[in-house]
């Protein structure tokens, strides 16, 4: 059985009958349970016994926000599936609950998100389910908005299952274009079913206080160094990515022929005695399709 991200948008895939099954089923709410446990844990949140404001991205019926009640936290859930909130509703869960879609933004004020959770659903993001939907300009709005509304040094914990290793490097770079320092935990690197990846990122430049944990083991406890020699890169147990942007690439037309190529072709041609345009910063440019 593919992936729900496969099937269907979330907001079709998740309706009335789909969102009751989902919240009934006893496997799926201890799975919630367990992943949204492991997902406080790396929240890191200070043990102060002050109550904090947190944001669950994709809260769909409220089964991961009931671990945050349950802690004594604060809460707030976002989610596109109106189903999923009706339930949510029915459930009385103690969240305050938005309907909406995380690829446009999150329409929250700067600075006052504690940490923000996501239980499997930020790989939504990588899929284009309209024909308005560029993956990339939905994960620029995504991050970009998550940054801005959490304080300074506070964390957020996406769980997340990609497809491919492309997916993840997506999501991990469109993360650190935001401002985000951290990278990507696995616990159970080995286990193909039990395998759970977290992108751990933290609202601030690189730290001590930011580096990442280690995943956990087949036996529950973190993973030795040992087990990070592996040659295989699906068994890394924590990945690390700095802050620094990303260059901007040249970017280069058809057949790898770009700026060089031209001011190398417009030479030769100077030598052969054409009459060839002067060169100025526009050359080999390329030009926008409209005005």
């Amino acid at each position: 059985m593919p992936r729900p991200e496969v099937q269907a948008p979330p907001e079709i895939f998740y309706n009335e009958v789909e969102a009751r099954k989902y919240t009934t089923s006893s496997r799926i709410i201890e799975i919630q349970a367990r992943i949204s446990e492991r997902a406080l844990e790396l929240l890191a949140l200070p043990d102060d016994g002050v109550p904090k404001m947190l944001l669950d991205i994709g809260c769909g019926s409220g089964l991961s926000g009931e671990t945050l009640t349950e802690h004594g936290h604060h809460w707030i859930g976002c989610d596109i599936s109106k189903s999923m909130l009706d339930v949510a509703l029915e459930r009385e869960t103690e969240g305050d609950l938005l309907l909406a879609d995380m690829g446009e933004g999150l329409g929250l004020r700067p600075g006052v998100i504690d940490g923000a959770i996501s239980i499997s659903a930020v790989q939504w993001l990588c899929n284009a389910d309209k024909s308005s939907h560029e993956p990339r300009l939905r994960l620029k709005a995504f991050f970009g908005s998550l940054y801005r509304c959490l304080a300074r040094g506070a964390r957020a914990v996406l769980q997340f299952y990609a497809d491919n290793v492309k997916q993840s490097e997506m999501l991990v770079s469109f993360a650190m274009r935001a401002g985000f320092a951290g990278g990507v935990v696995i616990d159970w690197p080995h286990s193909s079913k039990a395998k759970k990846s977290y992108l751990v990122l933290t609202c601030g430049a690189p730290s001590v206080n930011t580096s990442l944990p280690k995943g956990k083991g087949q036996d529950g406890e973190a993973c030795s160094d040992d087990d990070d020699d592996d040659d295989s890169d699906d068994d890394q147990t924590v990945g690390t990515y700095g802050r620094d942007r990303m260059k901007k690439r040249q970017k280069v037309n058809k057949n790898n022929r770009g700026k060089d190529w031209l001011l190398r072709k417009k030479e030769q041609m100077r030598k052969r005695g054409r009459d060839v345009p002067a060169d100025t910063k526009y050359t080999g440019r390329k030009r926008k399709s409209r005005f």
